[in-house]
């Protein structure tokens, strides 16, 4: 994002002029970057109706992101009562309501499971209701081989470590088990959770669609670095029964594969996005080095993923 905004300087369109440009606003305005991003940019941006958050993102296709669709899921959600409203959007931007409440960090994911694993449920449950247009659908196997092919013909420094990645995500993928076609968010990193003191909502629908709820149970477990008995209980209070033996077991493998998607991402990100203090390396680093953690307990309880 950081190129977009380079491009809108050297047109002479600064961002914040374009963001005063738009047509919602009620009287003057003052504007906010907002910090965390790995791949937008957003402001926080007052006004006398009150505050809105305006994020800027162009289409990735090599994160099969396309920005119609995340905006159509936003308005969706919305409706169905899981995420604040958008207020006005245009190609490469959306405007939504700035709620105000505190953004999880991975220790408020652990000791909020329960609800966590309720808001889940009721987000795949509701959503296929809402939801408009093509159905788009997630599933993260697919998205690790593409990944793969995108690092091999873009030269990625981890080309040589591609071969071990796909055999991996082979081991991992025969681990699971079907479940029902659900709506997912696909993309429950800690920071897309927010809790304003009464109710949880859910931000950020770039890779949302239709596929395995394992996913979202698995991103929330691994991304949160969740113990095995807060997994469970995670998966107990999703599916109202104690998990048995193949249930764990494939949730631990999809936390694997989560790791090992999320580190992909990164690999991805490194060769075309570029936003502002996004270190893509070190974030390739980290989710390498959880993703070992995960397949050593995997291995603890499972025994080794069969070749």
């Amino acid at each position: 994002m950081a190129k977009d905004g380079a491009r809108r300087k050297k047109a002479g369109v600064s961002t914040e002029d374009r963001i005063r440009a738009l047509p919602l606003w009620n009287g003057s305005i003052t504007i906010e970057p907002l910090k965390g991003g790995l791949s937008n940019e957003s402001y926080l941006v007052r006004d006398a109706g009150g505050r809105h958050v305006v994020r800027f993102g162009r289409d990735f296709p090599f994160h099969h992101v396309a920005r119609q669709r995340e905006v159509m899921t936003a308005r969706a959600a919305h409706e169905a009562g899981f995420a604040p409203a958008v207020r006005y959007s245009e190609p490469g931007l959306m405007v939504t309501a700035y709620l105000g409440a505190r953004t999880f960090a991975a220790s408020d994911v652990r000791a909020n499971r329960e609800r966590i694993a309720r808001l889940i449920r009721a987000f795949h449950t509701e959503m296929p209701k809402h939801v408009s247009g093509a159905g788009f659908m997630f599933w993260v196997f697919h998205v690790i081989r593409d990944y793969a092919r995108t690092l091999l013909s873009g030269g990625s420094r981890m080309a040589p470590s591609v071969p071990a990645y796909l055999e991996l995500a082979e081991q991992l993928e025969r681990q699971q088990r079907p479940l029902a076609i659900v709506f997912g968010h696909n993309d429950l990193l800690p920071a897309n959770l927010l809790d304003d003191g009464q109710r949880l909502w859910l931000i950020d629908f770039e890779y949302a669609g239709f596929g395995t709820g394992m996913f979202d149970l698995a991103g929330a477990a691994s991304n949160a670095g969740m113990s095995e008995d807060e997994s469970d209980e995670l998966l107990a209070t999703y599916f109202d029964c104690r998990p048995d033996f193949g249930l764990r077991r494939a949730h631990a493998a999809m936390q694997c594969a989560s790791l090992l998607r999320e580190a992909m991402w990164s690999m991805v990100s490194e060769l075309y996005l570029s936003a502002p203090g996004a270190d893509y390396a070190a974030y390739t680093a980290e989710n390498l080095t959880r993703l070992d953690a995960a397949l050593c307990s995997y291995r603890a309880r499972f025994g080794d993923l069969p070749s």
